[in-house]
C-alpha cells in the first residue's frame, strides 16, 4: 500500500493520545491528540478499501467505496450518540453535508480551474446528485417544521416522524446504490488512473489495514466525544462550532485531499462525485442510520435538526445547485462556494 509521509507522521499521535487518555492529562490535549489521530486512520481506511474495490470489481468495489467512504464520521457519530451527545452528532452531520458541498467542491473548482481554466463534468449526474440533495433538505426541514408550526406537539411525535423518514431515506439510498452501480453505472464512469488496473494488490494486508483502522477510529473516536466538553469550554467555542465545523473536517479530511487531488488532474467529475456523493451518504444513509440505531440502543434520536442547521443546508445546496447544473467549473465558481462556506463558519462562530 501506498504509504505518505505526513500521514504516517500524523499515526504517531495515535500512542499520544492513548497515554494522554489513561494519564488523564489536560482534556485539551486529549481532544487535539485524538481529533489529529483520526486524520491518518481515516486516509488509510479510505486507501484500503480503495485497493480491496480493484481486487472484488466495480460492483462490490463501488458498494465497499459508498459503505466506508463516511465511517470515520459514522464511527464518531455513534460514539457520541451512546454517550447521548445528540446536539453534537446533528451538528456533525450537518457540517459533513455543508461542507463536502461548499468547502470541498469549492476547494476543488478553485484550484482545478486555476490550472485548466475551465472543467467539465456530466450534467445528467449533477442534476440527479441534486434532486437527490433536495430530498435529503427537505427530510431535514420537515420535523424541525412540523415542531415550530405545532403548539401541543405529542410527546414522541417528532421521533416517530423521524424514523418513518429515516426508513425513507434509506430505501432511496439503497435505490441510488442500484442506479448508480447497476442500472444507470455508465452515467457515473469516470476515468481512472491506468496502472491501477494493472496494481499489484496484497488483499489481506489490505483487509488487516481496513479493519485495524476501523478500531483505531472507534477508539479514539472514544477519546475524542470524551474530552469535547472540558476541550470546547477550555477553547471558549461551542459545541455547535465543534460539531458544525471542526469534526467534520477531520472525519473528511483524507477525502477532501483525494477530491482537490483530483481535480487538479482535471478529474472534475470524479472530484463532483466524491463531493457531492459523500454529503448524499451522509443524508439519505448516515443520517437516517443513527436515529434507526438510537431508537435500537434506547439513545433516540430525531431528525429535528436546530433551525439554523437547516438554514445552512439549505443554503449550500441552492448554492451547490446553481454551480453545478451547466456541467462546466471554474475558479471564481470554487471562489463563491469556499466563501459561501466561510461565511456559514463565521455564522456557527459567533451562534451563540
Amino acid at each position: 500500500m501506498k504509504a505518505n509521509w505526513f500521514f504516517l507522521g500524523l499515526l504517531g499521535l495515535v500512542p499520544v493520545s492513548i497515554a494522554a487518555e489513561l494519564l488523564h492529562w489536560d482534556p485539551l490535549l486529549v481532544f487535539g491528540t485524538s481529533v489529529l489521530a483520526i486524520v491518518p486512520l481515516a486516509k488509510f481506511m479510505g486507501q484500503a478499501t480503495e485497493e480491496i474495490a480493484l481486487v472484488s470489481g466495480p460492483t462490490i468495489g463501488g458498494l465497499l467505496n459508498a459503505t466506508f467512504g463516511n465511517a470515520a464520521e459514522l464511527i464518531i457519530a455513534l460514539v457520541a450518540l451512546n454517550a447521548g451527545l445528540f446536539e453534537v452528532v446533528k451538528a456533525s452531520l450537518t457540517g459533513s453535508i455543508v461542507g463536502n458541498i461548499l468547502l470541498v467542491l469549492g476547494l476543488s473548482a478553485l484550484l482545478g480551474g486555476l490550472k485548466f481554466k475551465e472543467q467539465e463534468f456530466q450534467p445528467v449526474v449533477a442534476r440527479l446528485n441534486s434532486s437527490l440533495l433536495v430530498l435529503a433538505m427537505v427530510a431535514l426541514l420537515l420535523p424541525a417544521a412540523v415542531r415550530l408550526t405545532t403548539p401541543n406537539l405529542p410527546v414522541g411525535a417528532t421521533r416517530n416522524l423521524s424514523i418513518a423518514v429515516a426508513i425513507v431515506l434509506i430505501a432511496v439510498y439503497a435505490l441510488s446504490l442500484l442506479f448508480s452501480l447497476k442500472t444507470h453505472s455508465y452515467l457515473y464512469e469516470v476515468a481512472e488512473e491506468a496502472d491501477d488496473h494493472h496494481k499489484p494488490v496484497n488483499l489481506p494486508l489490505a483487509v488487516a489495514v481496513l479493519l485495524g483502522a476501523t478500531v483505531g477510529i472507534a477508539v479514539e473516536s472514544e477519546f475524542l466525544v470524551g474530552a469535547i466538553e472540558e476541550a470546547t469550554k477550555t477553547l471558549g467555542l461551542t459545541p455547535l462550532f465543534v460539531g458544525v465545523i471542526l469534526v467534520p473536517l477531520v472525519g473528511n479530511a483524507a477525502e477532501h485531499a483525494t477530491a482537490v487531488t483530483v481535480a487538479m488532474k482535471n478529474k472534475m467529475d470524479l472530484s463532483l462525485s466524491i463531493a457531492i456523493g459523500s454529503s448524499l451518504q451522509i443524508a439519505l444513509f448516515v443520517a437516517p442510520l443513527l436515529v434507526l440505531v438510537g431508537w435500537l440502543i434506547g439513545k433516540p434520536m430525531d431528525l429535528d435538526f436546530n433551525p439554523f442547521e437547516v438554514v445552512a443546508v439549505i443554503v449550500s445546496v441552492a448554492v451547490a445547485n446553481s454551480i453545478a447544473s451547466d456541467g462546466r467549473s471554474n475558479w471564481l465558481e470554487g471562489v463563491q462556494l469556499v466563501a459561501a462556506y466561510a461565511i456559514v463558519a463565521f455564522a456557527f462562530l459567533f451562534h451563540p
